[in-house]
């Protein structure tokens, strides 16, 4: 079963898809978001398609003494949409500081700085969906 991250921001939306076997999260793509919902939805569509997605989960950007701020609270709403659109499972992750440690991998990479901005997002997704496929591999341990 394969399973979508999404790291939902106000710009853009990174996405990334595990392996058949939920074991690894890999890098797929990066919506620009244009403000409309309904294109956004419909590129994530299409990938969900072409992957055969069926679960999502969408990175809770919390505040760091576990409060929901404004961008949790806009995540909760957009996971919302996509739940009613999709028909499919979504699972809210808490996401603090996966932008950081992607930002930190990509520096520690010697990524450019050009570079970077380009695939930051679609990273922060690959580290919210790995840290999720972890924590439940080792409840079932």
């Amino acid at each position: 079963m394969r399973i979508m991250g999404l790291d939902v921001g106000e710009r853009t939306i990174g996405i990334a898809v595990s392996d058949p076997l939920g074991w690894t999260a890999q890098g797929v793509d990066t919506i620009r978001r244009k403000g409309d919902l309904k294109e956004d939805l419909d590129h994530l569509k299409l990938v969900l398609d072409e992957y055969g997605v069926e679960e999502i989960v969408v990175g809770l950007p919390k505040n760091m003494n576990g409060t929901l701020g404004p961008s949790a609270v806009r995540a909760q709403e957009i996971a919302d949409v996509i739940a009613q659109e999709t028909g499919l499972p979504i699972k809210m992750w808490d996401e603090r500081l996966s932008t950081m440690a992607a930002e930190k991998t990509l520096l520690e990479g010697n990524v450019s700085r050009a570079k970077r901005k380009k695939v930051i997002d679609k990273m922060a997704a690959v580290i919210i969906l790995q840290s999720y496929l972890d924590f439940y591999a080792n409840q079932k341990s």
